[in-house]
């Protein structure tokens, strides 16, 4: 069987733009009638997407909505999820396979290439075309040896590099120079082209620094392309791109967790014009103006609980429940709404039990199995049926679990306070979806959804690969492409 050509995307540092250029350059090529699929050896991303009853960055799942398929956990084989700063949890095509510090993952890391590659070879055998992209960048070379992210699986998999550069932060032409200067003259050689991003402006200005980038490093220009306004349209993969957005009525304050995860819950608000969502970050009080305080998902519930006390956000909930302010809690904001987090087998740190902030009357007790899953849902107000997943440890119970909020597999999920003031569940996923976001607008008093948000996603993603087809030279990225 002929392989199919591919090619790898890496970046001069983390942020610099990789997972949307990866996105566009899909659904470009697609565009074009090619079939084509996403794939990146390691993330590192506490951000997931269900794929196949696994998880895998949300990156990835936005890059196979580009290539027009369902999400695979062999487009992301390895996705560490940080715990701690020290340490993450390590999953393998998809299904947790241990919790391992920086050392510890650096000695594992050789074992675990046969699986990237077995996913990269999946990939392959489905496609085209498989653009590839790169994690952080490949002028660490303290983390040469073992690699896995960058240089060592193109070296694996034989692969051509495209570098990519982000002007928009500045020193651009050392960023690209800089890292031929101080990688290994073979992996210097594997890289066959060069792109600068996010230039704001006329990129003709930059004219004269990308024929300088080129003299420096013999590397091919690919373009220079201009920033794209509407990247905001698409769900944020790191918790840094996360913004406050619109400028609504309907006031949602979220406090950012220190661990917070699938915050990709909060796109879909962010973009509705009845709707002004906050991010709240640490040191900063909860806005007194909030009709909302969404707490969202966290990969730690006990520790970011903790978190969560230490800069006052408790009083300022206590606060806004007084005032009559509404809360909801997704996923770990629910657990920590309730009396105790009980945590029998030490899943999160020491055994023991940990106070809640006592808004639902229900318990969690953290289990090792982990639900992982996608699933259809009813809403109990309305009616209305969605599409949502779950990611998460731990079971919840208790006399506000008679009030859900869904209905799962013909059983009742989430809760509800006496007096309504205050939800949790654990469904992600559900404001993305058109009609339940319209129903929970209504009944919260804020006028409905003015947003199709997926079909908007499918728009901006289209806007994407014309931006891309206008100012990069996809031409050449074939042409390299083996």
């Amino acid at each position: 069987m002929q392989r199919a050509r591919s090619i790898m995307i890496q970046g001069t540092g983390s942020n610099v733009g990789k997972s949307l250029l990866v996105a566009g350059i899909c659904r470009a090529l697609v565009r074009r009638g090619l079939t084509v699929r996403p794939f990146k050896p390691q993330n590192m991303s506490n951000n997931a997407a269900v794929a196949e009853g696994g998880e895998i960055g949300r990156a990835q799942a936005l890059q196979a909505m580009a290539c027009g398929v369902e999400p695979s956990v062999h487009m992301n084989p390895i996705l560490l999820k940080p715990e701690s700063e020290t340490g993450a949890q390590v999953v393998v095509h998809g299904q947790r396979h241990t919790t391992a510090k920086a050392r510890e993952y650096g000695a594992l890391k050789p074992s675990l290439m046969p699986k990237v590659l077995e996913s990269f070879n999946q990939m392959r055998g489905e496609a085209d075309i498989v653009i590839v992209e790169g994690a952080g960048s490949p002028a660490e070379v303290n983390l040469r040896a073992g690699d896995i992210a960058n240089m060592g699986f193109a070296e694996a998999a034989d692969i051509p590099v495209i570098l990519a550069g982000d002007i928009d932060r500045g020193g651009v032409i050392a960023q690209i120079v800089g890292t031929k200067a101080v990688i290994s003259t073979a992996d210097a050689a594997r890289i066959k082209g060069f792109i600068v991003n996010k230039f704001r402006g006329d990129p003709a200005l930059f004219d004269e620094g990308f024929k300088a980038i080129e003299s420096h490093t013999g590397w091919r220009g690919l373009g220079t392309l201009p920033w794209f306004a509407d990247s905001h349209k698409l769900p944020a993969e790191d918790a840094l791109d996360i913004r406050s957005g619109g400028n609504g009525g309907f006031h949602i304050a979220v406090p950012q967790l220190s661990r917070m995860a699938n915050f990709d819950d909060l796109d879909p608000l962010a973009q509705e014009l009845n709707v002004r969502v906050t991010m709240v970050p640490a040191g900063k009080p909860l806005p007194g103006d909030a009709d909302l305080v969404l707490i969202p998902g966290t990969k730690s519930t006990v520790k970011d609980l903790a978190f969560f006390r230490n800069q006052g956000w408790d009083v300022d909930l206590h606060a806004h429940f007084r005032r009559g302010g509404k809360v909801l809690g997704i996923c770990g904001g629910y657990q920590m709404l309730g009396k105790v987090i009980a945590d029998p087998c030490g899943i999160e740190g020491p055994a023991g039990e940990t106070k809640g902030l006592g808004y639902l009357d229900v318990t969690t007790t953290m289990i090792p199995e982990k639900q992982v899953s996608r699933t259809k849902a009813i809403h109990k107000a309305s009616g209305t049926a969605l599409n949502a997943y779950e990611i998460h440890i731990g079971t919840t119970d208790g006399p506000d679990c008679n009030r859900p909020v869904f209905e799962v597999r013909g059983q009742p999920e989430g809760a509800t306070s006496a007096n309504g003031q205050v939800q949790g569940s654990y469904l992600h996923g559900l404001f993305s979806e058109d009609a339940f976001r319209d129903a929970w607008l209504k009944a919260e008093g804020a006028g409905g959804s003015k947003v199709a948000y997926g079909a908007g996603v499918e728009k901006t993603l289209d806007a994407l690969a014309a931006h891309i087809e206008a100012h990069l030279d996809i031409d050449a990225l074939l042409e390299i492409a083996q």
